[in-house]
């Protein structure tokens, strides 16, 4: 009979890791938060109103009615053993000087892309490509279900280097969303292992 304090009833170790979901203005950072968080997610969505269409790039986002102002929050359970808190960067340039902040700490970061805005990728990726130390895998947003630039056009696009990883996500579809995270903690593993080997 095993009781509560017998050693075949320990708990195993719980291992968590700090993920940040990066990218530009209207990347789908909220929405990737949002459909991966086992818990109602934390966000500081405020009203997009008429006077921030002076400041924020609008352009290609003509739907969208919020936007985050600080970051987003969410957790998800990948295994008994392994919890994932997740952390949604701003995306307009008013909100970057937070991204340090929001970094501290983290394992790995996934960047967003959305190929039909290119041009609000840049200062993501230039940011974990210069500024930051955190592992980071870049991911092409599918908007319409469907990929419409072949991945090393993207990465050419963006001259991102081939030692960063770049797959596809549907922010929207959890398992494709779950996937996108793991491919950023498989490539800190990656990098860590190497790292250590030497």
């Amino acid at each position: 009979m095993a009781f509560a304090s017998s050693p075949d009833r320990v708990p195993p170790t719980v291992t968590s890791a700090k993920i940040v979901v990066a990218g530009g203005f209207g990347v789908g950072k909220t929405t990737l938060v949002g459909t991966v968080s086992e818990i109602p997610p934390v966000n500081t969505e405020a009203w997009m109103t008429q006077a921030s269409k002076t400041v924020d790039p609008l352009h290609g986002t003509d739907d969208k009615t919020t936007t985050t102002v600080a970051m987003d929050f969410g957790r998800i359970t990948l295994a008994r053993d392994l919890i994932l808190y997740l952390f949604g960067t701003p995306g307009q340039p008013r909100f970057w000087p937070m991204w340090d902040d929001l970094c501290r700490g983290a394992s790995a970061a996934l960047v967003l892309v959305d190929t039909r805005r290119l041009d609000v990728s840049f200062p993501a990726v230039n940011y974990f490509e210069n500024d930051s130390d955190v592992p980071f895998v870049v991911a092409m947003n599918l908007f319409d279900g469907r990929q419409t630039h072949p991945l090393d056009a993207v990465r050419e696009a963006l001259g991102v280097a081939d030692s960063v990883p770049l797959v596809t996500v549907d922010a929207r579809d959890r398992r494709s969303s779950i996937l996108a995270l793991l491919a950023s903690l498989n490539n800190t593993l990656d990098k860590t292992s190497t790292v250590s080997a030497r």
